[in-house]
């Protein structure tokens, strides 16, 4: 008989993000792992994703993000 994970994960989610604005889900009742920060965002597994879906538009890492975009700058007053 096999069983669906998906459909019987009762577990209650956060979303967590880290300094380079990464974002992942952690289970509620355990501590963040370090470098990892509490958004304020908690329930199921679908819920929590569908949040970060939402929230998390660019992929990139933040350090990334501000090396392309301090290069975009310079190439425009060049």
């Amino acid at each position: 008989m096999s069983q669906n994970n998906e459909e019987e994960d009762k577990t209650i989610y956060k979303v967590v993000v880290n300094h380079e604005e990464q974002y992942s889900i952690w289970a509620a009742h355990r501590e963040n792992p370090l470098g990892w920060q509490d958004v304020g965002k908690s329930g199921l597994k679908t819920e929590c994703l569908a949040y970060i879906q939402e929230v998390w538009t660019d992929m990139r890492p933040l350090s990334l993000r501000k090396r392309m975009d301090a290069l975009a700058n310079s190439s425009e007053h060049a």
